[in-house]
């Protein structure tokens, strides 16, 4: 029997939060994350700041310029953590097989509960309608037959969307998508293929398994059958404990903040990499710095959730090393490493069968 995945995922999580605790910010933009002009980052915003080109990940001095208006707001990782735990609890519910990412998305296999008077789409709306009982918050879920395609699905109408990806439309919604809206193609991956001329899925399914090979490696055949939305329909809860990291030295000491949170978001991007070619994920994630001094210092924390998305662990990173460095230091060297990994197993699917 085919799986049918459902990836769920929380609308602007924290920022949600805030607005739901805080009547007085309704309608208003919010930012959650460091609240000084001069130094923090962006953890997320809402749709409404966003309007105003805001992001997570960005310096909190460039947001401050973008959105002066803005509603500044500092994590309460407590708060965010305890929400996470109701909604999960409900994912539980009804599956066992629940595949966390992070604070505010999973995956979910339900395909033990799809009948013929009960489709896996009515099953998500279910799902929406209970979190949103239990928490007052929206979130956008992404159905198909794979974890890959679930997740383009559950990005494609937010706030509050419900996407359905099915052997019938696949093609035409790939086809479309740009390059880097592809799950594992991060920001150094699709400069290679812009350069190469590979802008959308439509071009990468016209390349060959042995083009993409040669010019990706191992990751080349993974591109091709994401290309054909074929990928793993494993929603793997196990557990096991490793670490992978990766550090720069730099041969002059460095001040630029901006410079060092580039380096940090290369870092995490090649983390990350190397957690989906080796099929796992993990939830300890620590910054490492060296001073001028040549003294070390090191920050972690443990997310609620196992994740091996660049951008889930860039925002964790960039807020340890918020907390971790004086503004009037110069680096020598900075590191980041995700630790507790599981590993994944994946399989290649056959597209048959409608969803």
């Amino acid at each position: 029997m085919e799986r049918r995945i459902i990836h769920i995922d929380m609308d602007a999580f924290f920022a949600q939060v805030e607005e739901r605790d805080h009547p007085e910010y309704k309608g208003k933009p919010i930012i959650v994350g460091g609240l000084s002009r001069h130094r923090g980052v962006v953890a997320t915003c809402n749709y409404a700041a966003r309007k105003f080109g805001v992001h997570s990940a960005m310096p909190t001095s460039r947001a401050h310029q973008l959105c002066p208006d803005g509603i500044y707001v500092k994590p309460r990782f407590d708060v965010y953590q305890a929400v996470s735990k109701i909604f999960m609890d409900i994912f539980k519910s009804y599956t066992e097989l629940v595949q966390p990412l992070s604070l505010d998305e999973a995956y979910l296999d339900i395909t033990h509960l799809v009948r013929r008077d009960l489709s896996a789409s009515q099953i998500a709306m279910h799902i929406k309608q209970d979190v949103y009982n239990a928490t007052k918050l929206t979130c956008s879920a992404g159905v198909s037959y794979n974890k890959y395609l679930a997740k383009i699905a559950s990005g494609m109408n937010k706030p509050n969307g419900l996407t359905i990806i099915s052997h019938d439309n696949v093609l035409d919604i790939l086809h479309q998508l740009d390059i880097g809206e592809f799950p594992g193609v991060g920001k150094v991956t699709k400069e290679k293929m812009t350069r190469l001329g590979i802008y959308t899925g439509k071009d990468l399914y016209e390349k060959t398994k042995g083009e993409l090979t040669e010019l990706f490696g191992k990751h080349g055949e993974s591109l091709y059958n994401k290309a054909r939305g074929i990928g793993t329909d494993i929603v793997e809860p196990t557990r096991v404990r490793k670490s992978i990291g990766k550090e720069t030295t730099f041969s002059y000491d460095v001040s630029d903040e901006t410079f060092l949170l580039q380096k940090l978001d290369q870092l995490s991007e090649r983390v990350a990499e190397k957690l989906q070619e080796k099929h796992m994920v993990g939830d300890v994630v620590t910054v490492k710095i060296k001073t001028t001094d040549f003294k070390t210092h090191t920050k972690q924390t443990k997310l609620m959730n196992k994740t091996d998305q660049h951008q889930t662990i860039y925002q964790t990173a960039v807020l340890l090393y918020t907390e971790l460095k004086d503004p009037n230091e110069n680096l020598r060297l900075i590191g980041i490493q995700i630790g507790n990994i599981n590993n994944k197993t994946y399989e290649n699917l056959t597209i048959y069968d409608f969803l």
